[in-house]
């Protein structure tokens, strides 16, 4: 299973790498993929306002954010760095969310963002306490594997006026 986790590690590492560099070789690259991107997409729609969706995607750019400095600490072996990165992305950030927007989100949805907070805590809690780069190497795959998920069921989208 590790051998496979690095596998995966390195192939994810390499496609990036890979990526073309300039917004015009990105054009391109889009415009080889569009009869895939035109298929009928089969996630479940989360319809939320403009204000919601906004909170929703700010939360997610929070998180992938979070992740890059995560690895970024890794990267440099600033153990404190990864903690730092980790705890803003707790299960506390989940007591802003409003109660309106709560009740419009699919049980589903609600129980893999509970578990990305509670991962971010842990992260932060081991990150601290054991030091172990490894270790949360280990957990970022399991929380990634969570955001690969939830992006593969659901889509949000805006309510039409």
């Amino acid at each position: 299973m590790a051998k496979r986790s690095n596998c995966l590690a390195c192939g994810a590492l390499l496609a990036l790498l890979a990526a073309p560099a300039t917004a015009q070789e990105m054009q391109h690259d889009m415009s080889m993929h569009a009869p895939a991107a035109a298929a009928k997409d089969q996630r479940t729609a989360i319809v939320l306002t403009t204000a919601e969706r906004a909170i929703v995607l700010q939360e997610m750019r929070d998180m992938l954010g979070g992740t890059q400095s995560v690895v970024a600490g890794l990267a440099n072996d600033d153990m404190k760095a990864v903690a730092s990165a980790a705890r803003p992305l707790g299960m506390h950030v989940m007591h802003g969310v409003p109660v309106s927007l709560k009740a419009k989100l699919p049980m589903g949805f609600k129980q893999m963002g509970m578990a990305m907070h509670s991962d971010f805590d842990q992260i932060a809690l081991d990150a601290e306490s054991l030091g172990d780069p490894k270790h949360t190497l280990k957990q970022m795959d399991a929380l990634l594997q969570k955001c690969v998920a939830c992006h593969g069921i659901y889509q949000i989208q805006p309510a039409v006026k």
